[in-house]
């Protein structure tokens, strides 16, 4: 009682601060905890009339004997192992290149352009590169004439389209991703970059020995996380630039959970497919935890 009190206390002292965090706490009861309620759908046959029939495993035993899931699995293990090896390192550079910028002004000037592109929709995005790529009057095939090269469709090559997603990804997150690090990098002490200056280190040695080591921390806690969402290739970037010619090699678990349970109607199959994307989530991050805390001592938690 005497705990509950306390904190019931605590609470009432620094209600500013919570009725701050309620709307993010609500989103996610709502749109994350709630649902949890259906995922025993996935052992279920649903019925529109009537009480849905108890078939256990059946689902996932279809799910996994099936050859259009396995090609759709993986699509998304491709896709997300590209973002991973190719986008992770972006925003932890981009925050040290950030972070050299001696010109106050001139690094809002920079972290505001590079922000930008987070708070545009997909739908918009989308929109901005299929024209940057269009084969006949798109930037990109205008700079490639330019050097007397052929025009490429990259929106519809089964051979570009993945590096497609992985750069449109780069170009949209990297500035908002690299804060999380610019954080970490404001905590270090001013006095070991003046300890290290007055040694003789230059710049690059004092972001290799000083600024490095104290964002470790930061990189293994975020790549965790990253890995817990590993099997989420990206729904609204796939859904917006997917095309006939393409799908083929970017249908990944989202697009078709959405495409069999939303447009098929095949809920209880949509379900299994999607609780077993949750679970391998689960898996990595608790996995990719353990094994860190056991080899460096740092994780999540």
């Amino acid at each position: 009682m005497r705990i509950i009190k306390a904190s019931l206390q605590q609470v009432k002292k620094d209600w500013v601060i919570y009725a701050m965090l309620f709307p993010g706490l609500l989103y996610f009861v709502v749109f994350h905890v709630i649902p949890l309620i259906g995922m025993k759908l996935a052992f279920q046959d649903y019925r529109i009339i009537g009480d849905n029939v108890w078939v256990g495993l059946k689902h996932f035993k279809i799910l996994f004997s099936s050859p259009a899931f396995m090609d759709v699995l993986q699509n998304t293990i491709i896709i997300s192992t590209m973002k991973i090896v190719f986008f992770f390192p972006i925003p932890i550079i981009l925050s040290l290149l950030i972070n050299e910028v001696r010109s106050g002004r001139y690094r809002k000037y920079v972290q505001s352009v590079v922000y930008l592109p987070h708070f545009l929709s997909w739908v918009v995005i989308a929109g901005i590169w299929i024209s940057l790529l269009n084969p006949t009057d798109g930037g990109i095939n205008i700079i490639r004439n330019f050097f007397q090269l052929p025009s490429l469709d990259f929106m519809t090559s089964k051979e570009h389209i993945r590096w497609v997603l992985v750069f449109s990804e780069m170009w949209r997150s990297a500035g908002w991703d690299s804060i999380i690090y610019l954080a970490a990098i404001m905590k270090i002490s001013p006095t070991l970059y003046e300890a290290a200056k007055i040694d003789g280190a230059s710049s690059l040695q004092q972001m290799r020995y000083i600024t490095l080591p104290a964002m470790m921390t930061t990189v293994v806690t975020v790549f965790i996380l990253n890995l817990g969402f590993f099997m989420n290739a990206g729904f609204d970037q796939v859904f917006n630039m997917m095309n006939a010619s393409v799908i083929s090699v970017v249908d990944i678990l989202d697009t078709y959970v959405y495409r069999i349970g939303i447009v098929n109607g095949q809920y209880s199959y949509a379900t299994a497919a999607s609780l077993f994307k949750g679970f391998i989530g689960v898996v990595l991050i608790l996995g990719t935890h353990f094994i860190s805390k056991r080899f460096t001592g740092k994780g999540v938690w």
